[in-house]
This record gives C-alpha cells, structure tokens and sequence, in this order.
C-alpha cells in the first residue's frame, strides 16, 4: 500500500482522535493536509531533538519500520512524540524548577494554538522547526551545542594528573604537560596546529591556556593551579548540559517589561541596570562563595542607607570573625567590632580584651557583634537594601581587590559592588542628590536611610551561557544549578503537553 493512500484512509477518524487523547486540542474539521511522506519527515525531526537540547529518546518516536507494518500506531505515535516535543519547545522541558524564583514563565502562552497547527499544517516537521528556534539566541546556542555534543561524540578528553604544585610556563612535566596539551587541542584549532612542545609548557601552549582561561571566567595568567585544573577536567558532556539548560532557560521566559530594573548575574558577577532592552549602567560584582550561595529571587530596592552599621550574622562571627578575635581581639575592636552579651534580657557590652578566646567554641558562640559604620566597615560607605527572607542586600565594601579578578564569588552571599556611588546617583535621580551632597552625607558619619521615590525591581538570576550576536559565552557552573536544571530535564518519561496557558 502507498504511503498516500494510507494516511487518507487514516486522517478523517486518526487525526481526532490523537487530539483528544493529547489534552483536547483543537479537532480538525475533515482529513488532514499531511502527506504521507510528511509524517516520516515528522518523525526523522523528532529523532534529531537533541541538536534542541531534548533528549529523543524522552519521546517514544516510534521506527520507519513502524510506518509499513502498522501504519495507524505509526502515525499516532508520531503525533503524540510530536506534541509532547512541541509541548518542551514551546513551554520548557522543566515547567517551573524548584527554589529557581529567577525563572518566570510566560503564563499568556496559548499552546492550543501550536497543538491547532501541528494537526493541520502540511509539512509539520517544520512547525518543530520554528518552534526550536523561538529562544533568543537559539542559533548560537545550538550551533554552540552541536560542537559541545561533537567532543562529547569524540569520546572528551582524559583528564589531566593533579601533579604536585601550580604548573607554570617554562616548566617540564612529562605527565601533565602532554595531557594539558592533548586536552586543549581538543577545543582550540590554532595549538592542534602547532608545533607539539613534548613535555615542555612552551609558548603555543601558554597562549592556548590563557584563551581558555579567558575564556571560562578565570585570570588569564597562564598559571595551572587546583582553580584551572578543576574546570579543565570537567567532562565534555558538562558543557553540553549547559547549553542544553541555557536554551530550556529562555523557553517561553517571561519578557521583562519597559520599567527600569536591576539585573544582577550571579555566576557571570555582573550587575546591569536596564530599560526594556537598553542598559543604562553595567558594573562587575562580587557573589556569595559556593558554601554561602547568593539566592536567586526577586524584590525591590526601597531603601539606601549611608554609613550603615553591620550587625554580624551568626555564622559569619562564628566561621569569619572568631579566628580574627582570637589572634588580635585589639586589632577587631579598632576596626569598630563591638561585642555584646545577653544578660538577664538585656544586652551587654563586652571587653574583647577580656574575652578568653581560646575557650570559645565555634558550636557554641555566646556573644553577638555588630560593625559601627566607618571607612573600616564590611558594607563601606552604602547599603542598599531590598526587603526578603535571605536578608540580602547590595552594598559598598571596603576591599576593592576582587573586582579586577574574572572569578568573584568570595562573599557570604550580599552582593558586592564596584561602583556604588553610580548606583546611589541613578536610583535616587530625580530626589535632589547629586555626588557633593552624598559625600556630605559620608562624612557625616552618621547612618541615614533615605527611601526611593521609585522603588526598582531587582532580579538575582542564575545564567551561566550568555550570547552577544553569534558569540556564546559559557561561565563555570558555581553553584551547581545547572547541573540540578539538566537533571530534571532528563527525569521521567513521555511528556504529555496539554493545551491552553502554558504551565
């Protein structure tokens, strides 16, 4: 029997009955446009989802072989693989993930629409098509993928020995310095070209080492420490997975809106003031370490407080300060470290200099501590805060030392910025403030909270892939997120996209 004939004598009573079975989609009104041919092709782009960053095998696209055997199962099954793939397209693979407050999805999506013309369009395979290409930047990402998924198919690369000691340019080592090479020939075309150095860190190789490390958010010095060996030795397929989450990401995100905003990237240490797409301010940011991860959320800036006091978190005086009371209790209380003690329900201050630190256990922290405002303080001269459960907050330090370096996650979870006199003049632009009259202000000493006449919406998201036209940059995944993101991809069965809102 030929393929045309079959689908004619299916499509007036098959293609119904797949659509209510799918979730009550929209029915066609008579047989189906579809050739016959058109289902096969249908089924042969379902079998390439992966070049999307969909895993096929999610999807139960059923054999060709299928198609001249039992062509009514065929071609249900491939309607059904095929609404369920244009179901993650369309809407995300993972819905909603868990603790991910950054991830809003667009609830004004109506899927029916898409399921409507999955059913009625002739050539169907190209519906699947577009719908892959809706993410921002989906070319890149997935040309990006394809290369990811191509090393991933070249079998990776071996990992490179620890070896003792940061491995420098000039040095000799006969075991790391040839896995070093043999696994960045891997991603750069321009050292497999080169001469092979041996054993011997030679120049070709320094300068590969410093384009990857550029590359990867690290220092480019050409140094091999624990930092750079870490990340060269993840498997290929780490870095697929994050091009595979990236696009999931942007599927159906819900777009920002025209009013001014404070975007903050947490693994590419980047904060970005915006208006719909136009960014007004961009500034480098130090994140919370990964043992004390900066949250994603969302809330509002409401508040700017000059000269704040630090009231010392728990665990901060129990893990950062101690060791520091302990060496040189003289030294913290001339930095403006107060110590207090609970006596009877009142509040007492304590002596450091009295303190017997040696006796004073970590488990067991009796006294808390707070910061007097100064240049000395731990949030500097600014603090902007943002009501949530986290208490975290944005704010000026002191230490101006790691904003120079491409890897900033050293805080206790606030976020640090670089240039917080810029962010003071613009949230308070319109209130009367200019630089003279905030520097007044500082050396004033005295703490004073001024609320913003217009409170901006600030997002803490987590993105690790980051497009600029064709360019894809992939920064190291900090805190695990994406990895938790590509799990839930790949977890269950067959997904059944229903229609209406996307959910």
């Amino acid at each position: 029997m030929r393929r045309r004939d079959v689908l004619s004598g299916l499509s007036a009573g098959l293609l119904p009955a797949m659509a209510r079975s799918q979730g009550g989609a929209a029915e066609p009104a008579g047989p189906g446009p579809q050739s016959w041919d058109s289902v096969f092709r249908l089924a042969s782009r379902l079998r390439k989802l992966g070049q999307d960053g969909l895993d096929p095998a999610g999807y139960a696209v059923p054999p060709d072989a299928l198609g001249s055997s039992e062509p009514a199962t065929f071609h249900a099954a491939v309607y059904q693989a095929a609404n369920a793939a244009l179901g993650d397209l369309v809407l995300g693979r993972v819905r909603q993930p868990a603790g991910r407050a950054d991830i809003l999805r667009d609830p004004a999506t109506d899927f029916s629409r898409w399921q409507a013309e999955l059913v009625g369009l002739p050539e169907p395979a190209g519906l699947i098509d577009r719908a892959a290409n809706l993410p921002e930047g989906a070319a890149a990402l997935r040309s990006e993928l394809a290369k990811a998924n191509g090393l991933v198919a070249a079998g990776g690369w071996a990992t490179i020995p620890a070896g003792e000691g940061t491995l420098d340019p000039g040095m000799t080592d006969a075991a790391r310095v040839p896995a070093l090479r043999a696994r960045l020939k891997a991603e750069d075309p321009v050292l497999a070209a080169a001469r092979d150095g041996g054993a011997t860190y030679d120049a070709p190789l320094e300068a590969a080492v410093r384009r990857w490390q550029a590359a990867n958010g690290l220092e480019a010095d050409g140094r091999v420490g624990a930092a750079s060996l870490g990340l060269l030795n993840r498997p290929a397929s780490a870095r697929a997975a994050q091009v595979r989450v990236a696009l999931d990401l942007r599927r159906n995100a819900l777009k920002p809106g025209d009013e001014r905003r404070i975007e903050v990237n947490i693994p590419d240490y980047v904060l970005l003031v915006q208006e719909g797409d136009r960014v007004l301010m961009r500034m480098n940011v130090v994140v919370g370490k990964p043992a004390r991860a900066t949250p994603t959320m969302r809330a509002r800036l409401t508040t700017v407080q000059f000269n704040p006091t630090w009231g010392v978190p728990e665990r901060n005086a129990r893990e950062d300060l101690l060791p520091r009371f302990r060496r040189d209790p003289a030294g913290m209380a001339a930095k403006g470290f107060r110590l207090y003690s609970v006596v009877g329900g009142e509040r007492v201050e304590v002596d450091p200099a009295t303190v017997d630190w040696s006796a004073v256990r970590p488990g067991r922290f009796p006294y808390l501590i707070r910061q007097d405002a100064g240049d000395e303080n731990a949030l500097g001269r600014i603090k902007f805060i943002m009501p949530n459960s986290d208490d975290i907050y944005l704010h000026d330090t002191p230490d101006r030392r790691p904003f120079g370096r491409p890897d900033r996650a050293f805080s206790s979870g606030c976020i640090r910025l670089s240039l917080p006199d810029d962010l003071l003049l613009l949230v308070l632009e319109g209130m009367g403030w200019d630089m003279a009259r905030a520097q007044r202000t500082y050396d004033s000493k005295q703490t004073q909270s001024v609320g913003l006449r217009r409170p901006l919406p600030v997002r803490l998201h987590y993105t690790t892939v980051t497009t600029e036209g064709p360019r894809v940059k992939v920064r190291p995944d900090i805190y695990g997120l994406d990895a938790a993101y590509a799990w839930e991809m790949d977890r269950g069965g067959l997904r059944v996209a229903t229609a209406g809102a996307a959910r």
